[in-house]
């Protein structure tokens, strides 16, 4: 099952609207690089356990 991380749903100053899809680890992956070099996170496992808490089935996310 591909997994959804979506920005719109973190709190963000930013407003970003991003959405990642693909493999977890992909996605992972990608939200963490992310959230390192636009919203300003440091590299963490917490911060890699929060996204991979936040990711959804694609299948549950309205297209």
């Amino acid at each position: 099952m591909r997994k959804v991380a979506d920005c719109r749903e973190m709190p963000s100053e930013s407003g970003c609207t991003l959405t990642i899809s693909g493999e977890e680890d992909e996605v992972v992956r990608a939200a963490v690089q992310h959230a390192i070099s636009v919203h300003g996170h440091a590299d963490s496992p917490e911060l890699r356990d929060q996204i991979r808490n936040m990711l959804k089935d694609e299948a549950a996310v309205p297209h």
